[in-house]
Formats: C-alpha cells, sequence, structure tokens
C-alpha cells in the first residue's frame, strides 16, 4: 500500500511515521526547502505526548523539550486571578519536526515539493496541507473566517522562571519559558493595534520581554467552520486543514499529532474505506467541540466590558480545575505546510 502524506508539520509527519511503522510505502510531499531553524515554542499536551508514545517518540520528546513550569494568570497591573496548572511539555517547533522527521527513512520527505491530491497516484492520500489546505478547498469549498482578533508571538533573549498569562481589556499576553533559557511569547489584540503600544506599561517582565525580541510575527487569529466528514474517498484530511482553531486552548499542534496517529491505528484495525470512517467519527465532533470552545475563549479574552466580572469567573473556574487542566495557550500560528 502507498500513501503520500501533502504537507510535512507536526501532523503530517506523525501520520507518515505511523504508516512507515505499519509497512506501507509514504511519500511526504513539503513546500518548505528543508526543516526550519528557528520557530516558537510549542506546548505538547499529555494527550498528545501520550500519542508520540504510540510512535515510539515520547522518551524523545521529553528530553528534547522541558515540563511547563506553574505559572499565573494576571491583571496587567501584576495582580494574580488564579493559578494556572497544566500538564504540558514545552518543545520548540524546529525540535519538534527534527524528531518526527529523524523517524522516517532518507528521502521520505521531498522537500520543497507541491502536490495536488488529484496528482497522487497512492492508494490513499492525507491532505496535511494546513489552514489554507488546498485540497480542502478542493473537495469542499471551505475557506476559513476571521475571528476578529490579531495574534503576535516571538521569542526574547530572557529568561523567566515561570510562564503564564495576563489579560486586560480585550487583549491578553502570555508566556512560555523554553529550554535553552529564552522566553516564547504571545499576544492576542484587535486588528489596529500595535503589541509594543499597548503592553509598554503592563507589569514586568512583558516589556522587557518584548524589547527583547529580534523578530515579532503578526497574524490573523482564524477558524474553520465544521466540515460534514473529515474524507472523501481515497483522500483524507488532519490537522488545521480539517479543523483549524484560533489558538486559545493551545490545542493545534496537538490534535494534529493526536489525528495523524488516530488515523493510523483506525486503518490497522479496518480496511481502507472502513478505516477512514472510524477515523472520521473518532476525530470529527470531539476536533470541532474545540473548534467552538477555543472561539468562545477568544471572544471571553476579547470582552472590553464588564472585565471585573469576568475575571471573577475565571478565578473561580481555575479554582476548581483539576491539576492537569489549564487556560493557558501558545500563539503557534495555525498549522500550515512549510
Amino acid at each position: 500500500m502507498r500513501a503520500a502524506v501533502i504537507g510535512g508539520g507536526v501532523g503530517g509527519l506523525a501520520a507518515a511515521i505511523g504508516l512507515h511503522q505499519s509497512g506501507w510505502a509514504v511519500t511526504v510531499h513539503e513546500r518548505a526547502a528543508s526543516l526550519p531553524a528557528t520557530g516558537t515554542g510549542l506546548g505538547i499536551w499529555r494527550d498528545a505526548i501520550e500519542a508520540l508514545d504510540r510512535l515510539g517518540l515520547g522518551a524523545t520528546a521529553r528530553q528534547v523539550g522541558r515540563r511547563q513550569p506553574e505559572g499565573a494568570l494576571r491583571r496587567p497591573d501584576g495582580s494574580r486571578i488564579g493559578p494556572l496548572r497544566a500538564d504540558v511539555h514545552l518543545l520548540t517547533r524546529p525540535a519538534l519536526l527534527a524528531l518526527l522527521a529523524e523517524a522516517l527513512p532518507e528521502g521520505a520527505i521531498r522537500f520543497g515539493s507541491t502536490a495536488r491530491w488529484q496528482d497522487c497516484d497512492h492508494d490513499l492520500v492525507v491532505a496535511a496541507d494546513g489552514i489554507d489546505s488546498a485540497t480542502r478547498r478542493s473537495l469542499f469549498g471551505v475557506e476559513v473566517r476571521r475571528s476578529g482578533s490579531i495574534g503576535w508571538r516571538g521569542t526574547a533573549d530572557v529568561e523567566v522562571a515561570a510562564g503564564g498569562e495576563t489579560w486586560g481589556r480585550g487583549v491578553k499576553f502570555g508566556l512560555t519559558p523554553q529550554a535553552d533559557g529564552r522566553t516564547n511569547w504571545y499576544a492576542l489584540t484587535g486588528p489596529d493595534a500595535d503589541v509594543h503600544e499597548v503592553f509598554r506599561d503592563w507589569h514586568d517582565p512583558i516589556p522587557r520581554v518584548l524589547a527583547g525580541s529580534a523578530e515579532v510575527l503578526r497574524h490573523s487569529l482564524d477558524y474553520l467552520p465544521p466540515l460534514p466528514t473529515y474524507h472523501q474517498g481515497r483522500v483524507v484530511l488532519l490537522g488545521d486543514a480539517a479543523h483549524a482553531m484560533t489558538p486559545d486552548l493551545g490545542q493545534g499542534a496537538c490534535q494534529a499529532i493526536i489525528d495523524g496517529v488516530s488515523l493510523v491505528e483506525c486503518l490497522n484495525t479496518h480496511d481502507l474505506p472502513a478505516g477512514l470512517v472510524a477515523y472520521d467519527a473518532l476525530r470529527r465532533r470531539k476536533t470541532q467541540r474545540m473548534v467552538r470552545q477555543s472561539l468562545a475563549l477568544n471572544r471571553l479574552a476579547r470582552a472590553r466590558r464588564f472585565t471585573g466580572v469576568r475575571n471573577a469567573v475565571l478565578k473561580a473556574a481555575l479554582a476548581l480545575q483539576p491539576r492537569r487542566e489549564s487556560w493557558s495557550a501558545d500563539l503557534e500560528p495555525d498549522e500550515s505546510a512549510g
């Protein structure tokens, strides 16, 4: 059996690894010229680490990254709203992609290669081509929608002991320490805001982190309306191609990994048509629910009125959360090929 994977992001590579381990001949088409050398951090939650365990890569991921220390949710003056607890490992995007790529045989990834599903003469085509998926557009004609908010992100040569989030009126700022002593940060604002101006008077270390960032990336925070199915014929969608969500739950990369591993496990227990049906039944409703939840949290963060009431609700919710849950997010952009 032969499979083509369109897109060499974390979801596409996870699927490719699982298919290769199951005896498939796999080709990954990645439009970038090589693996990235730089990139911001990703928070990999327990379920996604456990999915990597099923590929035999969880231990390596734990060694390459670091556990996220407990942080706090704060107001702009630094006063504490509540604790942020998360069972999360922090890895940079380049580190995660590198360890996934190393698990594939040499030549399996074709860098600088673009592919259309119509041109792939394979038994299975896995479309992991991101939020702007040409495959999804061709099969379903569905485009992403704007949330109305803008995401900012960067990495600063500033070390912080713990991460966390700070929520203001219609804006928020988050910090996550990286294993190399630097700090990954992310922010949410309205479309006309300037990130340096909005946060210049917020509590330490936010102004220092912004000042220590050589590159600041800005992107629209978009999401995908629900698709009727994640497969059609021999083509199956995963990751942001199937369920792009705003990054407010910090689950984009995690769900892409879980998609890839779940797809392979469904194919290992069913024939191809039934396996795709089983994958759709297992993943579609769950991930589409996450899209709705993430968008709801995005809207809550953008509230400009009654923020005192909002913060009181957040404080109560955080006090009731079990230790493995968190409101934290990583503003890693929606997964896209290249």
